[in-house]
């Protein structure tokens, strides 16, 4: 991976399963306002490819950047982080 640059990588919760070798993956972020202060909350969506079909809708999981793989998978799974069914 060195020698490729630093790839990013993200923590989220699988929000749906519905094909094969792909999930959707919710990322939630907080941030202040900048002028006003404010704590506010953002979510975003990403096509994850999970290759060996581990993980299931509300999962915690670990992703990273890849290459394009579709249209719109740009990111890979990692790990599970944590397991629905151990919550």
């Amino acid at each position: 991976m060195s020698e490729r640059g630093k790839r990013k990588c993200r923590t989220g919760v699988v929000v749906s399963a519905r094909s094969d070798k792909t999930r959707q993956v919710s990322i939630e972020r907080t941030y202040r306002h900048s002028l006003y202060g404010r704590v506010l909350r953002s979510k975003r969506k990403f096509a994850v490819h999970d290759e060996k079909n581990i993980s299931h809708v509300g999962d915690a999981v670990k992703i990273m950047e890849s290459r394009p793989l579709s249209k719109t998978k740009r990111w890979v799974l990692v790990e599970v982080v944590n397991k629905m069914s151990e919550i």
